[in-house]
């Protein structure tokens, strides 16, 4: 995949280069989106857009660590939507990545999740934010038993993941209406880079095969339901649906 690579660490150690190597990423000085090198992280940037800023995932600090402090946890709706409760806490496969935030949200209140995530730069971006995470002296312990990432096109890859999950979550990027600076930033960021999942319809079935209890499909309230499956089964929040779908029993 072509992307401006630049290297503002100051490190002079070849790490950017390293970095290219492993997600197969080429230098391409023209490009508008940028994968930047800092000192403190990996972030991807709008070149055409500065003001925007750089977005990059940060498990430990931020946003998701003001989440996990304050949010819900176990109330918060994905959380209710992949049916923790009790004592349950269900392994979960998380298809879309995308920055990891939901997936976050489920490790920290106890499930064990794989995230899948096909962009290799949005997984280089997840890599460098578990990295950092997996060293954090406050999570890194629980981070690193219940959070992993792999590299990999939900198409392709749900029909050979071994153990089955028993939760399959899908959050398929879709054109939000939303006005609020966060959104519109990142949206403007991340869209550029990977643009609308054109083939997510196609993650519906293989999902539902995979998992041995439950597909969760997180939509914005104005979206049709995935692949045009209705169910009538779902966790409604203000602006968003999880629709939920039963999955194939062992």
């Amino acid at each position: 995949m072509k992307i401006c690579l630049v290297d503002e660490s100051g490190a002079g150690d070849g790490a950017l280069s390293v970095l290219a190597a492993r997600w197969r990423l080429e230098h391409d000085a023209d490009n508008l989106m940028a994968l930047v090198l800092t000192p403190e992280h990996l972030e991807l940037r709008k070149r055409d857009e500065p003001k925007l800023g750089g977005i990059f995932v940060d498990f430990a600090g931020g946003a998701m660590a003001h989440r996990r402090r304050f949010g819900g946890g176990r109330g918060e709706a994905v959380a209710k939507a992949v049916g923790v409760k009790g004592d349950y806490l269900p392994e979960v496969v998380d298809a879309t990545a995308g920055l990891g935030r939901d997936a976050f949200v489920l490790a920290a209140v106890g499930c064990r999740v794989r995230m899948l995530e096909r962009n290799p730069v949005v997984a280089a971006l997840l890599d460098d934010g578990l990295r950092r995470g997996y060293a954090d002296a406050e999570i890194g312990g629980w981070l690193r038993e219940r959070l992993t990432l792999i590299h990999a096109s939900s198409l392709t890859t749900l029909a050979d993941i071994t153990p089955r999950p028993q939760v399959v979550y899908l959050d398929p990027m879709f054109p939000h209406k939303q006005k609020s600076a966060l959104v519109k930033k990142e949206m403007r960021v991340f869209q550029s880079l990977v643009g609308p999942d054109l083939d997510a319809d196609g993650l519906l079935a293989p999902a539902r095969r995979l998992a041995t209890k439950r597909v969760v499909v997180k939509r914005p309230d104005y979206a049709p339901p995935l692949a045009e499956v209705a169910t009538a089964n779902a966790v409604v929040t203000k602006g968003h649906r999880f629709d939920i779908y039963p999955g194939s029993a062992e």
